[in-house]
């Protein structure tokens, strides 16, 4: 339980840091709420579910994007606006950084939800099935996306965070596609390892 509670520290930490002055209040809002209802679902069904400490650690890692997205926007975050200079890129990309975790955290966590709760037996489409639920989730979200714009005009634009770049729909569930299947690939057997200690 340490471990559990030093990731809430910082979680909580976190968010207070993110929600100071931030650059845009309505932008910091709408990346910092998806954060905050995840979490409390994740607190009231920890003690029917724990997820193994490597999944609430991936889980705290994407929710800490998230916060400094909300912070100062996927547009303008400092460190991106370097790497823009550096590399001569067109826009600031820490957005992909975003959707990259979009696709990586939710594929760990519906892929110890279903080992667990042995929801597929046929292993043949075991992944095939969990990258499609992470795309599914990307598009959602660009759903979403797409609803506040239309709700708030130019207020959602800081939370598009397209940055006049007419193909960022598509590269942001690419990225989030991409995310899950690297996840599967590099993070299974961590996953498993812990897997079995509760198991066992």
């Amino acid at each position: 339980m340490k471990y559990i509670y030093s990731l809430l520290a910082i979680f909580t930490i976190s968010l207070l840091l993110s929600i100071i002055n931030p650059k845009e209040g309505l932008t910091c809002f709408l990346e910092v709420i998806p954060a905050i209802i995840g979490f409390l679902i994740l607190v009231f069904t920890f003690k029917k579910f724990r997820f193994t400490n490597f999944t609430y650690t991936l889980i705290l890692i994407h929710c800490i994007i998230l916060f400094i997205g909300g912070h100062y926007t996927y547009a303008e975050v400092p460190f991106f606006d370097y790497i823009k200079e550096i590399f001569h890129q067109s826009r600031n990309n820490y957005d992909k950084v975003g959707h990259f975790a979009q696709g990586l955290v939710p594929a760990m966590i519906v892929r110890e939800l279903f080992i667990r709760k042995e929801v597929i037996n046929n292993k043949s489409f075991f992944n095939f099935i969990i990258v499609c639920i992470c795309l599914a989730i990307s598009a959602a979200y660009e759903f979403i996306e797409w609803f506040v714009s239309l709700a708030t005009g130019d207020g959602g634009d800081a939370f598009l965070g397209t940055q006049g770049y007419v193909w960022d729909t598509q590269s942001d569930m690419l990225f989030a596609t991409i995310g899950a299947i690297v996840g599967l690939i590099i993070f299974s057997k961590i996953q498993d390892k812990q897997i079995q200690k509760i198991n066992f």
